[in-house]
């Protein structure tokens, strides 16, 4: 998993409560389990119209924010079924860190799993954050989870709290399968050990 240190970019604004992962990725777009190529999908039934054109009026349509690699959002973001096919979606377009009020729970620990950085800030922090991402390419954050702290186009500073372990994997690049990796030599050792007193297994 690639690591999360600093994150440079411009952040678009999505002020929509309760975005569900259906919204993230909609089903149609659940057929594969590859990680890749789930980019397009992301928000679909908001990016496209039914002819498959692209709705101007969708930000991430918006030229200044087609690159964004930060989503600022409203309240209780990733709600719905736990589809890890949503952080999928939005790590293969390029955003790395969502910040909102609330995030749901499953859809919160998989973010984590796939080098996203979720951050829950307060209700006046994601008003200023809200204003930052409407200056359009001007929208630029940089988010340092080392010292935990946003730092905005004008220089203001927002700092956020973190769990230390799930802080400690993205720094690191570790998922569930780099963690049990990590441990290779001592389940190496214990594999050893347990076929020589049981040759016979």
């Amino acid at each position: 998993m690639e690591k999360f240190t600093t994150l440079t970019g411009v952040a678009a604004p999505l002020p929509i409560v309760n975005v569900d992962t259906d919204m993230i990725i909609p089903k149609d777009y659940l057929k594969t389990i590859k990680r890749t190529g789930l980019g397009t999908g992301l928000f679909a039934e908001m990016r496209y119209n039914e002819d498959g054109s692209e709705n101007p009026e969708f930000v991430l349509n918006k030229p200044a924010y087609r690159n964004a690699k930060v989503l600022v959002a409203g309240d209780n973001f990733g709600c719905g079924s736990s589809r890890e096919h949503a952080p999928w979606a939005l790590a293969d377009f390029g955003i790395r860190c969502v910040i909102s009020t609330s995030f749901a729970d499953i859809f919160y620990n998989n973010c984590f799993k796939n080098g996203i950085l979720p951050i829950v800030v307060s209700p006046e922090d994601l008003e200023k954050l809200m204003d930052d991402a409407e200056r359009g390419a001007n929208a630029t954050l940089s988010v340092d989870l080392e010292t935990q702290e946003i730092r905005g186009p004008d220089g203001g500073v927002i700092t956020f709290e973190i769990d230390a372990f799930k802080r400690h994997c993205l720094l690191n690049g570790l998922d569930d399968i780099g963690l049990t990796l990590e441990k290779a030599p001592a389940i190496e050792t214990f594999e050893h050990k347990y076929a020589e007193s049981r040759p016979w297994a």
